[in-house]
């Protein structure tokens, strides 16, 4: 085996196409509690895009003087710390927060992470499809399974036709749901998440959004919220007593305003999150939901494009662009 790989780095931060390079560099090697994967894949996600960038909370200082981006990928395990008994070489899996706080991410050939940090991949689940489950499919999860109970309730899920959304169309039936409903800003989303399986799919620019919700649900159950600073009064609106909140952003709006009575004499239940920053118990219920819901094909991949690795910036760019269906993925080899 050579001793050098291809990765993608940045040594500082600013526009793909001027600060990602292709590069070799030694392949790493194992230390205590770790195991090195051979990536198949890695995924491009809008917080990977917005940390080179230096954009949205990221500062434009960067935190190692080299970066490898990209905390998801999926490939197979080829060396394992002798402390580690969970995992065997040639195991297929996926990964997660290679990039969160670390300086090598996915976008290479190999990585090494701590094992806890490597979940099997079902072997009917491609390596594309490894490389969406870290960030979007564990958010998804979680924003689903923080519903006190799913079974018959009504869900709605703003930005049904976004990566993250959806998935939590799929999850939230396939956790029994009765009733969905997704918003949308357009056709190809609103296509989306009617093909992800949403009972009703609203414009989220109509006049009186809430009424519309209402007049097809009759209340709300849970709410699925990326914009939580901008959908604040509608949820209060469309929401039951003792129903619930997940939000897993509110960028349009960074400091809202939160309609607290109106929330607080319905019984409502907030739950912020951020998906790099589950603790152990969640994250190992969403990944065994995702393990079943693989497995039962009750959830599947949308990859807008793939491209190679020595393309990462075009990559970027299409993420930052916008407009797409699905997740932009690279692919470093061939399953």
């Amino acid at each position: 085996m050579s001793k050098s790989m291809h990765c993608v780095i940045y040594r500082q931060k600013g526009a793909a196409n001027t600060v990602l390079e292709l590069v070799e560099r030694p392949i790493p090697a194992i230390s205590k509690g770790e195991v090195r994967v051979r990536l198949m894949t890695s995924g491009v996600n809008p917080s990977d895009v917005k940390m080179r960038a230096g954009a949205g909370n990221n500062t434009a200082e960067m935190p190692f003087p080299e970066v490898t981006p990209h905390s998801d990928g999926a490939g197979i395990i080829d060396a394992v710390a002798n402390d580690v008994t969970s995992h065997n070489i040639g195991d297929r899996v996926y990964v997660f927060n290679a990039g969160w706080r670390r300086a090598h991410g996915t976008a290479a050939e190999y990585v090494c992470l701590p094992a806890h940090q490597v979940i099997a991949l079902p072997t009917e689940t491609s390596f594309t499809h490894g490389a969406c489950l870290g960030i979007p499919a564990m958010t998804a999860a979680h924003a689903v399974l923080s519903q006190r109970q799913t079974e018959n309730s009504t869900v709605l899920v703003s930005g049904g036709g976004g990566v993250v959304g959806r998935y939590a169309v799929q999850m939230a039936k396939a956790a029994g749901a009765k009733t969905v409903v997704a918003t949308a800003s357009n056709a190809l989303s609103m296509e989306t998440a009617a093909k992800a399986g949403a009972d009703h799919v609203l414009n989220y620019q109509m006049d009186d959004l809430a009424t519309a919700i209402m007049d097809l649900t009759g209340g709300v159950d849970h709410a699925i919220e990326p914009e939580f600073g901008v959908n604040a009064e509608m949820l209060a609106a469309v929401l039951n007593e003792s129903g619930s909140i997940a939000t897993y952003g509110s960028a349009l709006v960074m400091r809202p305003e939160i309609p607290f009575y109106p929330l607080m004499f319905k019984n409502i239940t907030l739950t912020m999150m951020v998906v790099y920053l589950l603790n152990t118990s969640d994250r190992n219920r969403a990944a065994a939901a995702i393990d079943s819901w693989l497995k039962s094909n009750s959830m599947s991949s949308l990859i807008a494009q793939q491209y190679p690795l020595a393309e990462a910036a075009k990559a970027h760019q299409i993420v930052e662009q916008g407009g797409k269906a699905g997740s932009v993925i690279l692919t470093i080899a061939d399953e």
